[in-house]
């Protein structure tokens, strides 16, 4: 059986996928245990070891076993060895260990990182005949997107919505005992965040088992927040805040899903926070308001919402159903929202579309005035094809076909002209925001045509 460091050279030589496969298969087939524990070790992010930087090796030792490294890692992950101690004992155990044992093999599980082109998935695929070598696969809940067409009929109903940050993404893990490890939403362990990690560890025995805590952390700059995730020296995050949304417990995290509801977990996550707040100035827990979009307060609310994420520079709103479970996967129980401004304006020409909009329409040309700003933009964004072919047929006076796929066939419809006109009619037309043109007029980022505004020219609803 060849040493698992000769294993990871051998990865190393061909960047084939089926190539590292066939090597994992074979390993498999081998009952290479070893190697797998190593490779769990290593890419398992639930596995930590709590250390930034392993030093390589230039000179060789008489070697370090296999059951000795091992006893060494078991007391890095449960953080019986922390800070000088810990150092220490990996210094000790480079010293042991030969050349090729800790650069190859050793060095690389420490970090984490096996750098010989194998992931988790890599490994999995390779190993489904063999799931009791498997790795855990790290996941978290996420959003789906408000402006996909598909999602539309989920911005309705109770939601709980919540401001939607721009900042990074951070899975907290709090153990009663004070251990608190954190890492980012794809399972790379964050080690940067000290002043938030044992803010965190002083409250940790108010749970009964372990957590998992889910937020992003906030900076002054995202830039310069970003430049300090993954430092090694020189790390400055005191002015970082984690920012809370969500709780699970880890069992259920694990498990890819939770027992308990939206409203539920906010409500616990609110009340441990509100204990003791003033002892936790950098980790702070997102506010969230309950309407019911079906209403018309709830619409005006909304609205309010969406007006105040716009001026206050939120990257948009959370809408979440407030009896969903947490899922570890992409789920409309979240829905994300950027913040919008909504617009009048008139139709002043119409362009034919090109590439599959040939022969259809492909923007309206619009013009207005919004709080004294004279806007002229070209919309070209929100129409379904048959709206096109319809407004296309209107202003030609002659009609266009269109084509819808129904069971996977592709099936041909005609809009006939209706005699209803298109130039000056008022459209309302939703962007992110507005911006200004050299020549002192204004436009719209990302516009998106919503609904004509009446049935007449200059009719205005």
């Amino acid at each position: 059986m060849n040493d698992s460091w000769d294993i990871l050279t051998e990865l190393e030589s061909d960047n084939s996928r089926l190539f590292k496969e066939s090597i994992i298969t074979r390993e498999a087939v081998a009952n290479n245990s070893e190697f797998f524990d190593g490779i769990k070790l290593a890419l398992d992010p639930m596995i930590t070891f709590g250390i930034k930087q392993v030093e390589p090796k230039t000179n060789s030792g008489r070697g370090l076993s296999w059951a000795a490294f091992i006893q060494l890692l078991d007391a890095l992950s449960s953080r019986q060895l922390t800070g000088n101690k810990a150092i220490n004992a990996v210094a000790h155990a480079r010293m042991n260990a030969t050349e090729v044992q800790w650069n190859n093999w050793y060095r690389r599980i420490l970090l984490k990182d096996l750098r010989c082109g194998v992931s988790d998935k890599t490994v999995n695929k390779a190993l489904t005949d063999y799931p009791a070598y498997a790795i855990p696969i790290f996941s978290t809940q996420l959003a789906q997107d408000g402006a996909n067409p598909k999602h539309e009929s989920h911005v309705s109903g109770q939601k709980l919505i919540e401001s939607k940050l721009d900042g990074v993404r951070v899975i907290t893990v709090v153990y009663p005992t004070g251990r608190v490890d954190q890492y980012s939403r794809n399972g790379k362990e964050l080690l940067n965040f000290d002043k938030i990690k044992q803010q965190i560890a002083k409250h940790a025995l108010f749970f009964s088992e372990p957590v998992v805590l889910d937020g992003e952390v906030m900076s002054s700059s995202f830039q310069d927040l970003m430049k300090q995730v993954s430092r090694k020296e020189n790390v400055e995050t005191d002015d970082a805040v984690l920012q809370l949304f969500d709780i699970i417990t880890l069992k259920e995290f694990k498990r890819g899903y939770g027992d308990f509801r939206q409203i539920d977990r906010s409500v616990t996550l609110a009340a441990w926070h509100s204990q003791f707040p003033d002892h936790m100035p950098n980790v702070e827990v997102i506010g969230h308001e309950l309407i019911d979009l079906d209403t018309e307060d709830g619409q005006i609310r909304y609205t309010q919402i969406n007006a105040d994420a716009l001026a206050y520079g939120y990257e948009g709103i959370m809408l979440k159903d407030p009896l969903a479970i947490y899922e570890c996967k992409r789920s409309v129980s979240w829905i994300k929202v950027k913040p919008f401004m909504e617009v009048s304006l008139t139709i002043n020409d119409v362009e034919e579309g090109d590439g599959k909009n040939t022969g259809s329409m492909g923007a309206l040309l619009c013009s207005g005035v919004d709080d004294d700003r004279d806007i002229r933009v070209n919309v070209g964004g929100g129409f379904t094809n048959q709206l096109r072919a319809q407004i296309w047929a209107n202003f030609t006076n002659t009609p266009v076909n269109w084509t819808k796929i129904v069971k996977k066939e592709p099936i041909t419809y005609t809009e006939n002209p209706t005699g209803d006109p298109i130039v000056g009619q008022v459209v309302e037309v939703r962007a992110d925001a507005i911006t200004q043109n050299q020549d002192g007029t204004y436009s719209l980022r990302f516009p998106r045509f919503r609904h004509f505004r009446g049935y007449t020219i200059g009719e205005k609803l």
